[in-house]
């Protein structure tokens, strides 16, 4: 293993942009950053690197401007690279085999101060792929980074972006979508990334029937935001109109008995997972001229007039599917009637035995 060091350049310049770092516990007197600028006098070096045993090479460079603009700027190199602490210039280079390795041996570090968020990622599909020895598995720094690491909601599209790097062909898929095009194209705050569907530190496995089952209320906490629907004219019923309907019940009577892999539809059977479109555009799987292929993926033997028999997520009104909407109004009178006619002959039948005694 070898380290090249080439000769300093700006180093003052550097060290002038170091001394101006804010003090972690908001103090307002200037830190010593003694020891973090002798880190620097050598990591600054563009051209610091190591030799691994896998014949990698691993640049151990560290940009005093980036590392400033990190929202780690307040910590001090020695507290996530404890091993480090007091030894100067004098420590050796560690012999981690693979680039690899070195991720995730230096991304245990983070639990000392993330504690909460690293117990969570602990139940997540990714700890768990790790645990089975899949390393290419994500952990902290792949999603977060090292030395760069900025606030990841900031810009929002960033999270999706970070997720692109393991699952590109996902993120393809996304990015087209009625979702993905309006987060990178227009930062709205009102679509959801990745992380609004699928949580951040304990992902949950999405093949999962557990996870399947959810899907309704997960779509739902957007949909039936009526502050937020009111802005693209969309109707916040659709989780309601679909728990009435045949497919939502199904759906609630089987988490009530334990789970199972869904017997019937899902939001996500019929509008699509990371594709879904605008209910009008033409690729839409639930426009009306699309919709008979959509129920056929269940429904094999559907014939063309099939989904007439769906009111989609909208109430019955005298103007959209008027006969629906007068049956229901009948039976709103009918029900109360001979209910309240059969408690009226009960009490009479009870009134007449009491006199007659």
């Amino acid at each position: 293993m070898r380290v090249t060091v080439l000769p300093r350049l700006a180093m003052a310049a550097t060290l002038l942009a170091t001394s101006a770092w804010a003090r972690r516990d908001g103090g307002t007197e200037p830190r010593d950053r003694t020891e973090d600028k002798a880190c620097l006098e050598c990591h600054s070096d563009k051209e610091l690197e190591t030799d691994l045993d896998s014949e990698e090479v691993l640049s151990l460079t560290v940009e005093a401007d980036t590392l400033a603009r990190s929202v780690h700027s307040d910590v001090d190199c020695t507290e996530c690279h404890t091993d480090l602490k007091g030894k100067g210039d004098d420590h050796k280079p560690k012999p981690f085999p693979t680039r690899r390795e070195f991720t995730i041996r230096y991304s245990e570090v983070c639990k000392d101060c993330h504690f909460q968020n690293f117990t969570r990622s602990l139940d997540g599909v990714h700890h768990g792929l790790q645990a089975k020895g899949k390393t290419e598995a994500a952990v902290c720094a792949d999603c977060h980074g090292s030395h760069d690491m900025g606030k990841p909601s900031e810009p929002r599209s960033r999270i999706s972006r970070t997720c692109a790097k393991c699952h590109e062909k996902i993120s393809k898929v996304y990015i087209k979508s009625v979702h993905g095009s309006a987060l990178q194209e227009e930062e709205n705050p009102d679509v959801p990334s990745c992380t609004d569907c699928h949580r951040a530190h304990d992902i949950i496995d999405p093949r999962l029937n557990a996870w399947r089952l959810e899907t309704p209320q997960m779509c739902g906490r957007c949909h039936t935001n009526e502050k937020m629907m009111a802005k693209y004219k969309l109707s916040t019923k659709v989780l309601s109109s679909y728990l009435q309907d045949f497919h939502g019940a199904t759906i609630e009577l089987q988490k009530g008995a334990g789970g199972g892999k869904p017997l019937t539809a899902l939001c996500t059977d019929c509008h699509g997972i990371h594709d879904i479109s605008k209910v009008d555009a033409p690729n839409s799987k639930v426009m009306q001229a699309n919709l008979v292929e959509t129920c056929r993926a269940c429904h094999p033997t559907a014939s063309a007039d099939f989904p007439a028999a769906w009111l989609s997520h909208y109430e019955p009104t005298l103007k959209r599917a008027p006969l629906v909407y007068l049956v229901g109004l009948f039976y709103k009178f009918l029900i109360p009637f001979i209910i309240g006619s059969l408690i009226l002959q009960i009490a009479l039948h009870l009134w007449r035995v009491v006199v007659n005694r």
